[in-house]
């Protein structure tokens, strides 16, 4: 029984978790909750516990932030084991929790907090929901060292450049809260636009104590390249709303976001261009294709293929690193392609709500009597509704070769050869298909080895999640922006 809990607690969530590019977007939630639950109510017998000591951290997405969580495991002298949480977001803050075992499977209950985490032990990572106040959430965390609260690529003094807090307006009456970037010395300077991945991003894309745009701000500044870096809307001091915003949404405020770039001062207007991560290159073609302020774009890890597409192969990914069998892979498959069918061609939400309820209640059916038994079908309407949210939808249904057929600027794309989340392998020939097709001619594409989505080296050996690595962005990547922009655009 030990092993066939770690092995539901992978394929349902590898079968129902819709991430997508930096998200947590996610179909059955509520499914993992009742399996775990189910499994601590079985009163199993106790196991040792070992693999769930350590210092452990992830990020815990939500509706209304993203938290950096830490999550510190230990034995009292009794051999009963102790758990605090602690908070990236808040440093020095320390939560007491108490912890109790039912067969491989670890609850934590947080009174401070109204609260609960139910995980199991895969490999350096713990796998399991958060919940709060009835609310649960998916929360994975990585085995670390210790917890990181700086990292060593974080920018230091002294700083050959300055940067200001600058207040950008939008459509809708929306605000972005930003900082712009601007090498010393005489400009005008090349700039950029740097546009984060989805899910709710602040202005330095931050992960797990990591802040990518703002390694690459102080990078470009140091190569003679300004940078606007900003807060999506509804995110932390930007105004309006974040959540139903779609991919159109947010290219609107990043192309508000360009137009201002090439109004300051220091900045040359003719030579403002996008770096985009993610879903944020994918941002970025869309504005490329139809604003003539963009003079060049740098597309990193993001997707040529239509959104579908690129999630199917994503969960792909996921199942086989998962180890599903043929069979599971194909039933896995096969279920997944349906929800999202469903969720792109049925525009009544509440037809397609319920056609993915009966979808999901069909797959527990088919799934193996032991685990069938500790799936339930509850909380499926609520789950079934975040895939067809208007974020999801469009995402689904928008292919970025429409956009790109349409750039006839100088554009680079970057993808690592070890991103899962958006394949490089298939997504780089996917662009530049999209952009020779339409004639431009100054295209250059490169795969960085053993990077992955978040640009980061994963170490040859280790654990490769992303919370166990140092390095924020890979020095290869950061050279191959700066240096391709330098050569087009910095004067001499």
């Amino acid at each position: 029984m030990v092993g066939s809990i770690a092995s539901r607690a992978r394929r349902i969530v590898s079968v129902c978790s819709t991430s997508f590019l930096h998200t947590a977007a996610v179909l059955g939630v509520s499914l993992v909750a009742m399996s775990f639950a189910a499994s601590a109510a079985a009163g199993q017998l106790p196991a040792a516990g070992d693999q769930f000591l350590g210092t452990w951290q992830g990020t815990l997405g939500s509706p209304a932030a993203q938290l950096q969580l830490g999550l510190g495991i230990a034995r009292d002298p009794s051999g009963a084991l102790l758990v605090a949480l602690t908070s990236g977001n808040q440093p020095g803050l320390k939560i007491p929790a108490a912890a109790a075992l039912h067969g491989d499977t670890l609850v934590v209950t947080i009174d401070m907090v109204h609260g609960s985490y139910v995980a199991v032990a895969v490999g350096d990572s713990l796998i399991g929901v958060f919940t709060q106040n009835g609310n649960a959430l998916p929360f994975h965390v990585g085995r670390v060292g210790a917890l990181a609260a700086h990292h060593s690529q974080d920018p230091q003094p002294p700083f050959p450049y300055q940067t200001r807090d600058v207040s950008i307006p939008s459509v809708g009456g929306v605000t972005l809260a930003g900082t712009l970037t601007v090498p010393a010395g005489r400009g005008p300077f090349p700039a950029v636009v740097l546009v984060p991945g989805s899910g709710r991003e602040d202005r330095d894309e931050s992960f797990l104590g990591h802040k990518p745009f703002l390694v690459f701000a102080d990078y470009l500044a140091r190569h003679g390249i300004a940078s606007l870096r900003y807060d999506d809307r509804g995110v932390a001091k930007s105004t309006g709303i974040f959540a139903g915003a779609t991919s159109a949404d947010l290219a609107s405020d990043a192309q508000s976001a360009v137009h201002f770039l090439g109004t300051q001062t220091g900045i040359a207007r003719d030579r403002v261009g996008i770096v985009g991560h993610s879903e944020g290159g994918m941002i970025g073609a869309m504005i490329a294709a139809r604003s003539t302020d963009v003079a060049f774009l740098v597309m990193l890890a993001a997707p040529g293929l239509p959104g579908d597409s690129v999630v199917m192969l994503q969960k792909q990914a996921l199942f086989a690193h998962n180890g599903l069998d043929p069979v599971q892979m194909r039933q896995a498959v096969h279920f997944t392609r349906q929800v999202y069918d469903v969720a792109k061609s049925d525009e009544d939400s509440a037809s397609a709500t319920a056609k993915i309820q009966t979808l999901t209640r069909n797959y527990i059916a088919s799934l193996p009597g032991d685990e069938q038994a500790n799936a339930g079908n509850d909380g499926l309407e609520a789950s079934a509704a975040t895939v067809t949210g208007a974020w999801f939808r469009y995402l689904l249904r928008f292919d970025p070769r429409s956009a790109l057929t349409r750039v006839h600027v100088p554009v680079l794309a970057l993808g690592g050869s070890l991103d899962d989340q958006v394949t490089s392998a298939e997504n780089l020939p996917a662009i530049e298909g999209a952009l020779k097709a339409a004639g431009d001619r100054d295209v250059r594409v490169v795969t960085v080895p053993n990077v992955n989505h978040s640009l980061q080296t994963v170490p040859s050996t280790g654990s490769t999640d992303p919370a166990n690595i140092d390095e924020t962005v890979s020095p290869a990547v950061l050279d191959s922006v700066a240096s391709w922009i330098a050569q087009r655009f910095v004067k001499p």
